[in-house]
Formats: C-alpha cells, structure tokens, sequence
C-alpha cells in the first residue's frame, strides 16, 4: 500500500509516520509539508509546498498512492473562527479535491477528534462537523472519519503545543494508568497511527470512528 500523509510534522502525524515506515505493508509514504519533517526512510519522500488550497503544480506527483492518511490540523485555542475554518475545512477540502483528481477512488482517513458536532455551540466542534460531513461527500472508495480523545505520544512524539507537554510529562503517568481502565477515551500516538494504517488499507464498516472503534482497529 501506498499513502500520503498530511500532517506529518504534528504530533498525530509524525506517530502516524513512524507506524507507516515500521509497518511491512506500506510500502511508500508521500509526506505532504510545509517543512521537512527531519525524518529520512527508503519508504518516505517529501514533498513541501507553501499553500494548501493550491495544489496546481504538484498533482503529478500527488499520483499512484492507495489511501491519504489526513493528521494535518491545529488547536482551536485564540484563533478566530475564520481562521480555523481556513486551516480545518478549506485546507482538507482542497487536500481531497486534488487528491480524487489524481488518484479516484482512493481511500480515506481523517483525523476529526470526540465530541464534533455539525451542530455544536463549540466552535471547533462545529467546523470540525462541516468538514467531516464535506469530506464524507466526496467520491472516495470509502471515508473514514477518527474522532480520538485523549492522546499519549509514543516512540518520542511530542506535541507541538508548550501546555500539552507539560501536561504530558507530569501526568503522563496517570493517563498510562487510566487507559488500561477506559482504553475507549485514551490512545496513544502508537495505536492511533496503526488503526489509520490498518483501516486505510481494509476499510472499515463505520465511516466515523470513536475512541472503542479507533482502539479495536489498533490492537
């Protein structure tokens, strides 16, 4: 299987890369970036450009790939929501606009998060929701949408956001313990980037899904 990643620099991403290198059944990962990722691989190739909602002079080399692995995305925290829509709906419209042109039929996986809703007073969940349900009506082989909750970095990730770090190292420890309790509301950047792979090559019967659905497809 061949996939293209967006996303690869975030910390969903870069868990989501490592599996695909570790993984026998990929056999080629196309990173979509705005700047290198500081990973080399025989399997990886980057491909970096400036503007995600032009995709005009690099469609050639958007082709031959089997299923996109869609991790690109940011906190919603102090962004306005016109901002966030650009990044979170327009970004991944356009992402799956050129990518169904070069590559029909294609397979699907994109990383929404628990509690999107279309219909929410929250507006990250909101614009979440309206570009699940845009992505959803695009002809793919099949769309998948993963809502995760809480999630550990694995295999030396580490998130992008300063709070989120230190979050991580001091109760790091306390969300290890309570995921062997309630494994549907905790995942790891491990087992969240082996659900992408295993459900980007078999599919899967839900097009959405949460925290049970992302751990079984993981295990």
């Amino acid at each position: 299987m061949k996939v293209i990643l967006f996303g690869a620099t975030g910390m969903i991403g870069a868990g989501a890369l490592i599996e695909c290198l570790e993984d026998d059944d990929v056999a080629q990962v196309l990173a979509v970036v705005r700047r290198p990722t500081g990973r080399t691989h025989p399997k990886l190739t980057e491909l970096i450009i400036s503007d995600f909602l032009d995709y005009s002079g690099v469609e050639d080399q958007l082709r031959g790939y089997d299923a996109c692995l869609y991790a690109l995305g940011i906190a919603s925290a102090g962004m306005s929501e016109a901002d966030y829509r650009r990044i979170t709906l327009d970004f991944a419209v356009a992402a799956g606009e050129a990518l169904l042109r070069a590559n029909p039929g294609m397979r699907l996986c994109f990383i929404s998060g628990a509690g999107t809703d279309l219909h929410s007073r929250q507006m990250w969940a909101r614009v979440k929701g309206e570009a699940e349900q845009a992505l959803l009506a695009m002809p793919w082989t099949s769309a998948h949408m993963f809502r995760p909750a809480l999630i550990l970095p694995r295999k030396g990730v580490n998130s992008g956001v300063r709070s989120y770090r230190i979050l991580y190292a001091t109760l790091g420890w306390a969300f290890s313990l309570l995921k062997a309790v309630a494994p549907a509301y905790i995942t790891t950047t491990e087992e969240l980037g082996r659900a992408l792979i295993h459900v980007a090559r078999d599919g899967h019967p839900k097009s959405i899904l949460e925290g049970a659905d992302i751990h079984a497809a993981g295990a």
